[in-house]
């Protein structure tokens, strides 16, 4: 090398130890940005928690009659982890059930506790329903929750506690570093007020301050992964699950699991669109469809009804449309549509009206010529409910999207927690007085008023109760007094609401009410999460926000400022009815008779938040407080157990009963129906399976893949047998085909599981004639 090349080697090499100390600043500036950027390990996690869709009573309206049939689509939970990475976590699980129940709770901190330790406890995790009126029942503990499922049901409660555990176990494996974003709008029509009269009568000066008298608003958090991009999406907002009415028999999420259901398909094809992941449809099944007509029919002609035929369980979850959690490494993405302060909210957004003259319902009391049971409202598919769900779930699902697509400003700073039992039944509250300062008033022991047994708009009851009756009448006071009279301080103590049921101090054969109950706060960042064991009312929610909201931002160093956000989780961790104004309770429409523990059970909630928001935000420990009672060793069960299933002579389980017609089309839009010989669901819930499924014939003319299975908005399953004492039972399969779908020739498939008289469990399967769809 000469000296002259050697010399310019050198200024390379003082160029690059120039640059190189240039950079490192700039690199480990960078480097610690993008760490404030995922400040936080996220993951997520989803299971099958589908109940028995056969025999056992749907959990919500309280109707006798409304027993469980088949399936609209499954149930899932579905859950967030949020951690620090060196520090605290919180974990929040929304389960498409009616409400959360104690007892499943107590059994799944048991589960977790013998899996992970003292990582996960009652403290940092919160488990909350989403109120829809369409799930099997029986899984509560107390008495009044589970009269009409004819006791415990072990099946509906192992499928959640299985599910909520599973949810938690795959969001945990799921944790990687990872960003989250807020964001809130207005959905100005997926809700009214179904108690207008009782939330009029809270002060004008407060009603004033608000635009409508119910919430609109939505809060999203979008998860993002820093490797994989979004990951999922939580949502909370106020609307009843009560679209499917008190009639409907099939298992379903309603509104809100519908709109869970869409949003996460919505981002499986917004995946495929964008070149990443597989299609969430089978979406090429004949090319262009070059086969004529006629020879598309010849070739489905070829496939007749299979018959039925044995098969392993495992066919069933193989053989669905969302076959595993995970694609390759990447997990699927997970969406929840969260409950919040629903309490007067409804999704019948046209209004309430009689069912005998079409005029409006009476404005105080809901009432047709004095009948409680004539007045219903109406959802916006009106008369059909399956498409009042389908609208009502289309309205949160899309300003799901818009939130989801426009959110910017980030979650940072400390995750914490907070929570502590309290017995609501004797809880010294202090409240203004009527004269000037203050004094200290008591909740009560739990009891339901005579306006309970009314019912709302959603769902109204039988005999001759109304909502508004702050008197009762002799003859239910006498049926009443049957089962327990109440004492007069309890009478004093309720007062107004005239005591239908005292269940606060009916204790045979176990509790027939909660009296102790869980209040938690989660904290991740500046967003602030009030979990609450019941349905607050519109007004009651804003009260307890607001009261927080004082707290958190009046003290401390300053860490919350204008931007906090603060939403309530309701129906969380267990469930304890309503929660109204004082004002709201006075009037003693439907929600103020299911205030179970006074008047004052608002002032109550807001006291002991407030003592919670001040230990979070001072750092300090609150005690824990009475533990609630474990009750499963107490808990009876009078559903009958399935004793076996059969069929006619020659006839096999999954044989076609009533087929499609050979040589059939359809066109998008049409009905196919198929019916199956078939056995009792609760034989097998086919979790993370499918009983129904719609099957496309692949390229190859041969193969048949799954196109929608029991989980589809599309797609129903129904099961009936001649008469309760039958062991002959068919399943009706329904497609609705929809415009998504692509031409080509499809079949329907049933699986299914009979039970011997001896006891043993044959899976099955068999699948239709084969039809063309143009």
């Amino acid at each position: 090398m000469d000296w002259s090349s050697h010399f310019h080697h050198r200024i390379h090499i003082l160029r690059g130890i120039v640059l190189f100390l240039f950079l490192v600043p700039v690199f480990i500036q960078e480097c610690g940005a993008s760490d404030s950027n995922s400040n936080y390990l996220i993951g997520l996690g989803s299971y099958d928690i589908t109940g028995p869709a056969a025999d056992v009573n749907m959990m919500g309206y309280a109707n006798l009659n409304q027993t469980a049939s088949g399936l609209h689509f499954r149930l899932r939970a579905r859950a967030f982890i949020v951690a620090e990475p060196e520090g605290k976590r919180v974990v929040f699980v929304n389960l498409d059930a009616c409400m959360a129940s104690q007892l499943v709770t107590i059994k799944v901190f048991e589960r977790l506790n013998a899996r992970y330790g003292g990582l996960y406890t009652e403290q940092n995790v919160a488990i909350s329903g989403i109120h829809t009126h369409a799930g099997p029942g029986g899984y509560l503990q107390y008495v009044v929750y589970i009269v009409t499922s004819l006791g415990f049901v072990r099946q509906s409660f192992d499928v959640i506690v299985d599910g909520i555990e599973k949810s938690i176990i795959q969001a945990h494996e799921n944790l990687r570093p990872g960003t989250i974003f807020i964001n809130k709008g207005e959905l100005l029509d997926a809700g009214v007020n179904r108690s207008p009269s009782a939330y009029l009568n809270n002060p004008s000066e407060e009603r004033n301050k608000y635009n409508y008298n119910v919430d609109k608003e939505m809060t999203l958090l979008k998860f993002v992964d820093d490797e994989w991009g979004p990951v999922g999406s939580f949502n909370w907002f106020a609307t009843h699950g009560t679209s499917m009415s008190r009639t409907n028999s099939l298992i379903s999420g309603d509104n809100k699991g519908a709109a869970a259901r869409f949003m996460e398909d919505w981002y499986k094809q917004k995946q495929f669109s964008e070149g990443a992941g597989n299609p969430r449809r089978v979406s090429n099944i004949i090319p262009d469809l070059h086969d004529t007509h006629d020879q598309l029919l010849g070739l489905a002609a070829s496939y007749q009804a299979s018959g039925g035929r044995p098969v392993r369980r495992s066919l069933s979850a193989a053989r669905r449309v969302r076959s595993s959690f995970r694609e390759g490494d990447r997990p699927k993405f997970v969406s929840a549509f969260c409950q919040t302060n629903c309490g007067d909210v409804s999704p019948n957004v046209l209004g309430t009206f009689c069912i005998d003259t079409g005029l409006p319902c009476d404005f105080n009391h809901s009432t047709c010529n004095g009948k409680n049971e004539l007045c219903y409202g109406r959802g916006p598919g009106y008369p059909d409910e399956f498409e009042s769900t389908r609208l009502i779930g289309d309205r949160q699902f899309r300003k799901a999207v818009e939130l989801f697509d426009s959110a910017t400003e980030q979650l940072k700073g400390r995750i914490d927690y907070r929570h502590t039992y309290l017995d609501f039944s004797q809880i010294e509250v202090t409240v203004p007085s009527s004269g000037g300062g203050t004094q200290v008033v008591k909740t009560c022991p739990a009891a339901m008023g005579f306006a309970f047994a009314a019912g709302t708009t959603d769902g109204p009851g039988a005999f001759d109760f109304k909502q508004g009756d702050d008197q009762g009448n002799l003859f239910w006071r006498l049926v009443r007094d049957f089962l327990k009279t109440p004492g007069q301080e309890q009478v004093d103590c309720q007062h107004p609401k005239p005591i239908l049921l005292d269940t606060g101090e009916m204790k045979l054969p176990y509790p027939w009410a909660p009296s102790v109950l869980p209040i938690q706060i989660l904290r991740i960042g500046q967003l602030v999460i009030l979990s609450v064991p019941g349905e607050f009312t519109t007004m009651s929610g804003r009260r307890l926000r607001d009261a927080v909201q004082t707290v958190l931002t009046s003290g401390g160093s300053g860490e919350f400022g204008s931007n906090i956000h603060i939403v309530i989780a309701g129906l969380t961790n267990t469930y304890s009815q309503y929660v109204t104004t004082f004002e709201e309770y006075q009037i003693q429409r439907y929600e103020g008779a299911s205030t179970l523990y006074g008047p004052h059970t608002l002032s109550a909630y807001i006291q002991e938040f407030k003592r919670l928001a001040s230990a979070l935000l001072g750092g300090q420990d609150i005690s824990p407080g009475p533990p609630p009672p474990d009750l499963l060793s107490k808990q009876i069960s009078l559903l009958p157990p399935v004793v076996m299933d059969a069929t006619p002579i020659n006839i096999k389980f999954g044989d076609v009963s009533s087929d499609i017609p050979q040589n059939s089309t359809f066109r998008k839009g049409d009905l196919v129906t198929v019916v199956f010989w078939s056995a009792c669901p609760r034989n097998d819930l086919m979790t993370e399976g499918t009983f129904a499924l719609v099957e496309a014939l692949g390229n190859d003319k041969q193969t048949w893949s799954p196109a929608y299975d029991d989980d589809d908005f599309c797609l129903r399953f129904k099961w009936s047998r001649p008469s309760n004492l039958s062991t002959y039972s068919h399943a009706t399969i329904e497609w609705r085909i929809p415009e998504t779908a692509t031409p080509g020739i499809y079949r329907i498939t049933h699986f299914g599981a009979a039970k011997s008289l001896f006891g043993s469990i044959r899976h099955f399967t068999g699948s239709s004639t084969a039809f063309v769809v143009t």
